[in-house]
């Protein structure tokens, strides 16, 4: 009998020590995958810190002297504010535009009894499937009549075009989970559609229509194919195509673009933190106790 229990306990040592073990493989290649994604990043704000000379230095130099010159040369030299500003208005309003009219186009492909409507969801989808350069030229056709190009407008059309697919599949997915006593509470309290949307469904998919605004800012904040031909204005470029004029005539200012690419993102990372809390108080305020 006590020959059993200490094979038994043995083995019981044994597992908790592959537990440990597979516990710390799993740390280890997490943390990998951080430091190979955030490696790039990283690179190119330690050298928007460095002086001109370190740029050029050979070796490279891995620690920087903490210089900002590059940050005031951004500010001071180039018209970076206007470039933000300009992709602050559009990718808010391309935000905007493709979550409220995805929420509009998801409440009835995910809870209405529809002929066809996986066949019309699989269709949107299948919509954004075609590269920009396929479809540039008629976009820019159709803009240039409508004296539309070099505008605000002119660039949130398409960007919304080119989000509103992604925006619907994840409102429709989030939507189809709710559960049909809140509709069938919301209709006996003589809610139509329309507000049951607004006022039941939006609050309970917080995290969902917390997820596609950032998928859609993230994209019309980034984009550079489309701001590019339709923005040629110097005063109303976006932040992409701005910060890609800044290469010089006879050398390139890498310290410049490091600087500008650090600046360029903080927003979309202040972005993420803030709509990642509204995230987990969405899922709380929306639980629903059975």
């Amino acid at each position: 009998m006590s020959g059993r229990q200490d094979l038994s306990s043995r083995q019981d040592h044994r597992r908790a020590e592959q537990v440990d073990l597979g516990r710390w493989a799993t740390g280890l290649l997490i943390a990998l995958a951080v430091l190979v994604s955030l490696g790039p990043f990283l690179w190119i704000l330690v050298t928007s810190l460095k002086s001109p000379a370190q740029i050029g230095a050979r070796p490279p130099a891995w620690l920087p002297e903490l210089d900002l010159s590059f940050y005031r040369a951004v500010f001071g030299q180039h018209d970076f504010g206007r470039y933000a500003l300009n992709s602050a208005i559009v990718a808010t309003a391309t935000t905007l535009v493709a979550v409220l009219f995805g929420a509009l186009a998801a409440y009835p492909l995910a809870r209405l009894r529809m002929p066809g409507r996986r066949w019309l969801l699989g269709l949107v989808l299948g919509a954004s499937m075609f590269p920009q350069i396929a479809i540039v030229g008629g976009v820019y056709r159709l803009l240039m009549r409508a004296g539309l190009l070099n505008t605000y407008p002119g660039l949130v059309l398409p960007y919304t075009a080119l989000t509103l697919p992604l925006a619907i599949w994840i409102l429709a997915s989030f939507f189809r989970e709710i559960p049909r006593d809140l509709e069938d509470a919301a209709r006996v309290d003589g809610c139509g559609p329309a507000t049951t949307l607004f006022k039941v469904f939006l609050p309970v998919a917080a995290p969902a229509v917390a997820t596609a605004a950032i998928l859609v800012f993230v994209y019309a904040w980034n984009e550079f194919f489309f701001a590019l031909l339709i923005m040629t204005d110097p005063a109303r470029q976006t932040l992409p195509v701005g910060v890609a004029q800044f290469p010089g005539e006879h050398e390139v200012p890498w310290g410049d673009l490091a600087a500008a690419a650090v600046v360029a993102t903080l927003p979309l990372v202040a972005l993420v933190l803030i709509l990642q809390r509204r995230i987990v108080s969405g899922l709380t305020a929306g639980a629903i106790k059975g």
